[in-house]
């Protein structure tokens, strides 16, 4: 059943308000108060420099980074120019790889010299595959920090690869669906799995501050496993294909604020790994909170797809979405299983998005899974928006309508299409403003049943 609504109606049905939401945002504080920062020595490294080393110089940042672990720890500081880095470089814990101002890590074009594999997770799925290019595994207390730059390279063999990944990304979901092995999922040289730029895998105490980042071949910053995370004042200016700014991914106490991101596809995402594997494995995204960020790119915020560990306690707050497809995007598919739950969004600004709200849990199913995906306890309030094609759109599977979702006093200055649900119970629409008419009102639309508001 979809109940569809082109035309702006206004509803005058009084409702009983739901109750406030400061005790949720409460939560919000105490999630920020419980963030550790990492606790690094401030005992100094300098790179060493020379035309030579600048040339290749993986080894020598790499030889500084095991000396500053060996020693205890400490900041290893790149100095200011452009240093053409022939592999990936590998943190190790208590390291705070500093860039300076004006320094940029310009990573090689060739594939190659980003393997041996390591262990990742690649949308959603572990793998062994090319090292991400700065990569971080099994640490505590690590950083990236200062004004320089991390370039992926705009002239990487990697980009091309988007076109050839196709056969590797359908075997490695299959393996992921059918539990197959870790180990037996080996996908190096001959295999076109694009690495992120950034990736920490399995960490504590992260921090992540005021470098700018373009050019990945994939995702650009990616936290995976990673507990205590703070991700403030990174740039990100990345619009290659799948290129999100910040991929938070079975993470828990994470805070992302005073962000600016310009990317390829969406700005922020939560995840927490994909169908089998994912449940399996059944980490989830926690205790998150994203403020004050300025997002544009295909989607502005997203959940999911990949979401089959769970995802709850997420707090937005105060971010700026410019245009593009959706502002907000929920996303699963019939693969994934998982629960998407108390979820708060307040205080945005929006500009100009195809969708606001859109819930597209019928994503392609490949795997012919019956796993419906629950998303559910969502409260979005206090919300500007300049114009939108439509407003909230919802298709979610017979098994696992959307339930109980509240949107309240929310401004829209102008929509073309307020409505489309499928599979939706219990949407509640509180002082809801839609061009010059005030939205008051329960709606649902379930299968064999006709579309009602109460």
């Amino acid at each position: 059943m979809i109940f569809r609504l082109t035309l702006i109606l206004c509803f005058l049905i009084p409702l009983s308000t739901r109750a406030s939401t400061e005790q949720d945002w409460q939560i919000a504080t105490g999630i920020l108060q419980q963030i550790r920062l990492p606790d690094i020595p401030d005992k100094q490294f300098i790179v060493e420099d020379s035309p030579s080393i600048r040339k290749a110089a993986r080894q020598t940042i790499q030889q500084t980074i095991d000396k500053a672990a060996a020693a205890g720890g400490g900041i290893v500081h790149i100095p200011e120019g452009i240093w053409h880095v022939d592999g990936p470089l590998h943190l190790k814990s208590k390291i705070n790889l500093h860039l300076g101002k004006n320094a940029t890590l310009l990573f090689s074009a060739t594939p190659s010299e980003f393997l041996p594999v390591v262990k990742t997770r690649w949308e959603g799925t572990e793998v062994f595959t090319y090292s991400p290019m700065i990569y971080a595994a099994n640490v505590e207390d690590v950083a990236i920090t200062g004004e320089g730059t991390i370039d992926g390279n705009a002239n990487s063999a990697f980009i091309n690869w988007y076109e050839k990944q196709n056969t590797d990304m359908h075997a490695l979901r299959r393996m992921g669906f059918d539990s197959v092995p870790v180990q037996q999922r080996q996908f190096g040289e001959g295999h076109f799995l694009r690495p992120p730029l950034i990736q920490f895998f399995h960490a504590k105490r992260v921090l992540l501050e005021d470098y700018t980042a373009k050019n990945s071949p994939f995702w650009v910053n990616h936290l995976v496993y990673t507990s205590h995370a703070t991700v403030r004042r990174v740039k990100v200016d990345s619009h290659l294909y799948n290129n999100d700014g910040l991929d938070i991914e079975s993470s828990q106490f994470v805070l992302a604020e005073n962000n600016h991101f310009r990317t390829g596809d969406d700005g922020i995402v939560i995840k927490s790994g994909r169908d089998a594997d994912g449940r399996n494995i059944g980490i989830p995204s926690t205790d998150i909170v994203v403020r004050n960020n300025d997002l544009g790119g295909e989607d502005g915020i997203g959940l999911g797809s990949e979401m089959s560990g769970g995802i709850k306690r997420v707090f937005f707050e105060n971010n700026t979405l410019h245009e593009g497809d959706s502002a907000y995007r929920f996303k699963s598919n019939l693969d994934r299983g998982g629960r998407v739950e108390m979820i708060r969004i307040r205080g945005s600004k929006v500009a100009s998005f195809k969708h606001l709200f859109w819930f597209q849990l019928n994503y392609p199913s490949n795997l012919h899974g019956n796993f419906p995906a629950t998303y559910t306890d969502i409260i979005i309030e206090d919300m500007t928006i300049e114009n939108v094609g439509t407003v909230l759109e919802i298709h979610a599977p017979d098994e696992a309508p959307v339930h109980d979702v509240t949107f309240r006093n929310i401004r829209i200055k102008k929509a073309d299409i307020p409505l489309i649900l499928e599979n939706a119970e219990n949407i509640h629409f509180e002082n809801v403003q839609i061009g010059n008419q005030f939205w008051n009102g329960k709606f649902s639309a379930l299968k064999d049943a006709k579309a009602v508001k109460d």
